[in-house]
């Protein structure tokens, strides 16, 4: 059994993995519904979408821009307060990617082509037309670059953040599904198994896979100019439609190959192929200017952000509707681009950041990525401005008519344009294809049970939703394009928008109970009685150099540990308290005969109390007796309770001792249960016990 991940006390209710038909059906219907109808009433479609555009900009759009703070003082308060050492999951779990891995791949499921797209296109579009102010000056200029890095910045990684924590902690923490509906049952409790779940997992689903597909389409515009640039192609939505069935095959066969080794791998590769790219602008370009234009951006970003993130443009947009049609293309673009990813890239951040404290997880995923988009946007971003600056205004015209092609129209003024142009359509390449194939997993894990929440959702469903996503980006390329998809965007995150704020209130209402059971832990509930925890040095001594093997573990389990907690279980039946003792079989080969005894305790609506003795094998350290004689492994016998491993080994206790270890803990657990009730006047939060099913 491999320790980290197998051994924590937290097991799977399910007895097999199974699909969720109302949210699969209800969501995947919706969308299809969708597709039909741009593809079959383009007209009718164009009208709904700027008629219901309309309506969320003007009732909506100061929502937006005060909801994305909150989002950010919410984020930066977990991290930055006692719970940022609260791990997502058990506390004995440790993370599975290294931090070169993980920051690959938090990085390419975060930022994919788009980046590529808008880092050339949106410092050109600001510097010639601003919201506010004189265009084609030097504060035009500054601004350009500053309003890019606001838009890729921090504000949107704390939406990813504020879902990976929510997410990462319910399922890996309480063992409850890998999907949004799980951050808010400390709110509605088990309606979450019902209709209030599915429907927050279909907007969930509905957010992330527009948002997808506007990636996706942007993505798909640019590379569609990258082979017309390269190879003569037409540009045109047929070649884009065949662009699409590529770009989802490969994303098919990436997805079903699972995170660790697929995604894995191709985020690696995108972001080496990105830092080459950029590093190529850098050293090639006016390295001096470069380098002393992202200092200024740097300032100039770090100083105007408390202003900028709540800039409505009120007076501006009450006398220039340009000014509000700015803020509609732009910013509420962006904030609700980044609502509609946040389900998507949270779960995925969540699902390769398992073992992470919250403070780990929330610097990681602000830091990493931020500080190579602020490298990213101002490199390309002033090297593009350095072109029209100094009198390529030609440049900036064609920019304005077709973005798509501001990337490989930059690497054109430098040399071996043949090979860099080649290296960007590639790595446009990837980062489509990161995108639909994480996409893929996470959808595909929203929709289905999983009785195991490190495992994925099964290939046909994987394969089913890669296969949306491309559908979907193609409709809504026959229906103008870019502009649809943009306003499909702002509208279809606005419902989940609303969620993210109970998200808030159901994670903070459980990391209080991180709290009261601190509390109860420090507490000397369990007085000693007499001598039956002391060994006398000569026993402690032997105790500790003991490196047992499988069938000494056996007869410590037979003879001590069993009796131990079934006499526990007789004794508190008989006092009225619903109690079990359940056997399980040890899985691995190097375990046979060997299994874990669970003692759970029912408490009626409060959470109940679980008691978990786990055999677990460790290599046999050199300078032990068992080594010397060839053994390689030997056993500890771990305790484990709701919230994770103890970190004790009960092997060479006798039974008193074992009982009072029991008592020990149950104690404490009552006493936080009493800290619970009082702090939350008489009633008391709790989760589902893993061993019902």
């Amino acid at each position: 059994m491999n320790q980290d991940n197998s051994s924590e006390g937290l097991k799977a209710t399910a007895n097999e993995d199974r699909l969720n038909g109302k949210v699969f059906f209800l969501s995947a219907g919706l969308v299809l519904a969708f597709a039909l109808f741009t593809i079959f009433f383009k007209a009718q479609a164009t009208v709904a979408l700027d008629t219901t555009l309309d309506w969320v900009a003007s009732t909506f759009g100061w929502y937006y821009f005060a909801i994305a703070s909150v989002y950010i003082v919410f984020v930066i308060f977990l991290a930055s307060s006692r719970y940022g050492d609260i791990k997502l999951g058990p506390k004995h779990s440790k993370p599975e990617f290294s931090m070169v891995s993980w920051a690959s791949m938090l990085f390419a499921a975060g930022i994919g082509i788009d980046l590529m797209f808008f880092s050339v296109a949106e410092p050109i579009a600001q510097y010639m037309q601003p919201p506010v102010g004189q265009g084609q000056t030097i504060d035009a200029a500054r601004q350009a670059i500053t309003l890019t890095i606001f838009h890729y910045g921090l504000t949107g990684w704390c939406m990813y953040a504020l879902l990976g924590i929510a997410l990462g902690y319910f399922s890996y923490r309480y063992n409850l599904p890998l999907t949004v509906r799980s951050a808010l049952y400390p709110i509605f409790g088990d309606k979450v198994n019902g209709w209030i779940g599915h429907l927050v997992d279909v907007a969930a689903i509905l957010g992330a896979i527009f948002g997808l597909a506007t990636t996706c389409g942007i993505g798909v515009v640019q590379l569609n100019y990258g082979l017309s640039l390269l190879f003569g192609v037409q540009e045109g939505l047929t070649v884009q439609a065949w662009l699409v069935v590529f770009a989802v095959t490969i994303s098919i066969i990436s997805a079903t190959t699972g995170v660790d080794k697929g995604v894995k791998f191709l985020a690696e590769m995108n972001v080496y192929f990105a830092i080459g790219l950029l590093l190529f602008i850098l050293f090639l370009g006016n390295s001096t200017f470069l380098l002393n234009s992202l200092v200024l951006n740097i300032g100039d970003y770090i100083s105007r952000f408390p202003a900028m993130t709540l800039d409505t443009f009120a007076y501006h947009q009450d006398s220039n509707p340009q000014t509000g049609q700015w803020v509609k293309d732009w910013t509420l673009f962006f904030w609700a681009w980044w609502v509609a990813w946040s389900p998507f890239v949270g779960l995925f951040l969540a699902r390769i950041s398992r073992g992470r404290t919250i403070r780990e997880f929330v610097l990681g995923t602000l830091v990493i990525p931020l500080l190579f988009t602020i490298a990213w946007l101002s490199i390309m971003g002033n090297s593009a401005l350095y072109e029209v600056i100094h009198g390529n205004l030609q440049f900036a015209q064609e920019i304005l008519a077709k973005p798509e092609l501001g990337f490989y129209k930059l690497l054109s003024f430098y040399p071996w344009f043949s090979f860099t142009a080649v290296l960007a359509f590639i790595t446009g390449l990837l980062f489509y294809v990161t995108s639909a194939d994480s996409g893929a997993i996470v959808l595909g894990s929203f929709c289905y049970r999983l009785k195991d929440v490190n495992s994925d959702a099964p290939n046909w469903i994987r394969i089913f939703w890669s296969i949306v996503i491309g559908v979907l980006t193609i409709a809504m390329m026959m229906s103008n394009g870019i502009t649809t998809l943009q306003k499909a965007t702002v509208i279809m995150g606005l419902p989940f928008s609303f969620v993210m704020i109970l998200v808030m209130i159901g994670l903070f209402k459980s990391l209080r109970l991180e709290d009261y059971r601190n509390q109860s832990t420090s507490l000397n509930a369990a007085p000693v009685v007499g001598n039956v925890d002391i060994l006398n040095w000569k026993q402690r001594l032997s105790r500790v150099m003991h490196h047992p093997g499988r069938k000494a573990t056996l007869q410590m389990l037979d003879t001590v540990c069993k009796p131990a907690l079934e006499e526990v279980m007789r004794e508190l039946e008989s006092k009225g308290v619903q109690a079990s003792v359940i056997f399980n079989s040890m899985t691995e080969e190097w375990d046979y005969g060997l299994y874990h005894i669970d003692l759970s305790v029912g408490l009626n609506d409060e959470q109940n109390f679980i008691y978990q003795i786990w055999p677990q094998r460790y290599h046999a350290p050199e300078f032990s007796r068992r080594s010397k004689l060839g053994n390689t492994f030997y056993y500890r016998l771990e305790t484990f309770l709701f919230e994770g491993s103890q970190g004790n080994d009960l092997m060479g206790y006798n039974k008193e001792q074992v009982i009072n270890d029991v008592l020990d803990k149950y104690e404490r657990h009552l006493t936080f249960l009493h800290l619970n009730r009082e702090k939350t006047t008489g009633k008391s939060l709790s989760f589902p016990d893993p061993n019902d099913s």
